[in-house]
């Protein structure tokens, strides 16, 4: 590893490390990621069949839409969170059992589910 060549990534973990958690999701923020839909039809309908059971509800993923909840995964960069995605990490199971997702197809829901709303 060239010298140095770490320093970005220390500078990422070490401002995830700093930044405010934030405050837990509310009431409006569930309620608001029960109403997210995507605007791309084929998009959607892979949003409600493996994605919005576990990212609109009170429990271990990320609830969609909401930037505290995000932040300390997007840190990580979008190859990681491609790679969680793909293969599963903790609770998520591969590919969100979307078997039918496509690495872009991940993104894409990735991108739609972290946007703040």
């Amino acid at each position: 590893m060239k010298p140095r060549a770490w320093l970005p990534a220390a500078a990422a973990l070490l401002l995830a490390a700093c930044s405010p958690a934030g405050a837990p999701p509310a009431d409006a923020d569930y309620h608001r990621a029960e109403s997210m839909r995507p605007d791309d039809a084929a998009l959607a309908e892979r949003w409600e069949r493996s994605c919005r059971l576990c990212h609109t509800t009170r429990g271990p993923a990320p609830l969609a839409g909401h930037a505290p909840s995000w932040r300390p995964r997007l840190a990580q960069g979008p190859a990681v969170l491609l790679q969680r995605a793909r293969e599963g990490f903790n609770t998520m199971p591969p590919r969100g059992l979307c078997a039918d997702c496509s690495d872009e197809d991940l993104l894409r829901l990735i991108d739609f589910m972290s946007r703040p709303r």
